[in-house]
């Protein structure tokens, strides 16, 4: 879009080296989206209004690099994006403007980001709408509310060993990690020497005489799913789309169908 609207586009590996570059373009404000790395101090001041940011949470709450998906391992009943002023500290600057969204109970980092990117647009648009009225009209830019910083928490990387799936936690907590770690990097278990990638699944009531089965037992197979033990005495985990290496993601009907698994099977 830019190329088509003669909009010069730079993309230097890094910043390094960049702050002459940047100077020279003499920009009113930065706007920062999805960046890996903290921006120094010495390209922060560059912007006559400082640099915005879209982040994906409620600050203070998940600071860091992977807010979407902390956010839904958590529990998290709703989230948002927050258009920040930047500083040095990592997320910790003032905040122009929150806008909210629920988390419901199927919710996936993909969904969620899609759904965050778009209340992204248009919080920044507004915030940018706002700052340009206040420029044209020779006033400071917009009030911006610092952050309590007792309320942050840091939403930590995500890393491929965090998707092992541990059959001894709760199955809501697994079941959070299974929508939080989709589509990147997808929690995974083994059934004998077979991995097996888990994309959907629910809480179901555990049935009273599986009471006591060993956690990652198979106890139940129809065709809604393939029922597991988890660390729980009262409720169980259904996996409803499963995905072997060498095939791709199937409804569990399918999967059971191509793939040889019993009751009484472990997954480890």
């Amino acid at each position: 879009l830019a190329l088509q609207n003669d909009i010069a586009i730079f993309q230097p590996q890094s910043l390094r080296d960049q702050e002459e570059t940047i100077k020279q373009l003499q920009p009113d404000v930065f706007v920062v989206v999805a960046f890996g790395m903290l921006l120094p101090q010495k390209i922060l001041d560059i912007p006559l209004l400082g640099c915005v940011n879209i982040h994906g949470s409620i600050l203070p709450r998940w600071r860091g690099a992977a807010p979407i998906q902390r956010a839904i391992e958590a529990g998290d009943s709703e989230t948002g994006v927050s258009i920040m002023q930047m500083e040095a500290g990592l997320d910790t600057g003032p905040i122009f403007q929150v806008l909210k969204t629920q988390i419901n109970d199927q919710a996936t980092s993909l969904t969620l980001h899609d759904e965050l990117s778009q209340l992204g647009a248009q919080g920044i648009c507004e915030t940018l709408a706002t700052m340009e009225n206040h420029l044209n009209e020779n006033q400071d830019t917009i009030q911006a509310n610092k952050q309590d910083d007792r309320l942050a928490c840091y939403a930590k990387k995500i890393t491929k060993s965090e998707a092992q799936v541990d059959w001894h936690e709760s199955p809501e907590l697994i079941q959070r990690k299974i929508r939080a770690f989709n589509p990147w990097p997808v929690c995974q278990t083994r059934h004998q020497e077979t991995r097996i990638r888990l994309w959907k699944s629910s809480v179901v009531d555990m049935p009273s005489e599986k009471l006591g089965s060993t956690a990652g037992q198979i106890i139940k197979i129809d065709d809604t799913g393939i029922t597991i033990t988890c660390g729980s005495t009262s409720q169980a985990l259904k996996l409803e789309t499963l995905q072997r290496d060498g095939s791709k993601a199937l409804a569990s009907k399918e999967f059971i169908n191509g793939y040889p698994i019993k009751i009484g099977d472990r997954l480890a």
